[in-house]
């Protein structure tokens, strides 16, 4: 082998040689990745597969869509919210699962998440529809029926307040505020907002 030959062969990254799940797990970090600095209007499947150091070929087998890609990226990326905290208190209850919320909306896959929801068009955005409420709302809206029925059982919380109008408070004080307001949700912040807006709202 000649000597250019030899230094082009060996130019090649070995990451291109990746197969099966560790290539597919690039691809999909890849994409969050350029979800979370590009946006949804800025992602490409080119991009993506820069990102994964393969060709673009190796995305386009796998998902044929930009559509398709996002969805199992953000599946892959979603933080997982299974329990429910349990301090003794509906206040302390709230501000632990408030801080987790925040932490998630601005992990990468939660910068990922927004550019989505806030770039898509409907028709884009029912392809995620299932994806954002199996991953992100009914795990959250669970987490805070439990937190209130406890405070239910305790004498904190009055009866009626287990409804869905009080569970949507939280997230959507805290999506609203984000996004109208540049609220980047300090302790501070939500500690305000469990003490002036959940706590009044779930006293007996």
């Amino acid at each position: 082998m000649g000597t250019s030959s030899w230094t082009a062969a060996s130019a090649q990254p070995a990451t291109l040689r990746r197969r099966g799940a560790v290539l597919e797990r690039a691809i999909l970090e890849a994409a969050l990745e350029q979800l979370s600095t590009v946006g949804w209007s800025g992602l490409t499947m080119e991009g993506v597969a820069a990102g994964a150091q393969t060709g673009k070929a190796a995305v386009y087998r796998r998902w044929p869509s930009k559509e398709d890609l996002v969805a199992d990226a953000l599946q892959a990326g979603l933080p997982s919210l299974d329990e429910a905290p349990d301090l003794g208190s509906v206040r302390e209850d709230l501000l632990v699962l408030c801080r987790q919320a925040r932490d998630a909306m601005y992990s990468r896959p939660g910068f990922a998440l927004r550019s989505v929801i806030h770039e898509c068009d409907t028709r884009q955005a029912e392809r995620f529809h299932g994806v954002i409420y199996e991953g992100v709302v009914e795990p959250a809206v669970k987490l805070l029926r439990e937190v209130i029925d406890r405070g239910i059982e305790r004498g904190e919380v009055r009866p009626d307040a287990a409804n869905g109008y009080v569970v949507d408070a939280i997230p959507a004080m805290m999506m609203y505020r984000s996004k109208m307001c540049s609220s980047e949700w300090n302790d501070q912040e939500l500690k305000e907002m469990i003490d002036q807006l959940m706590v009044p709202l779930l006293r007996p």
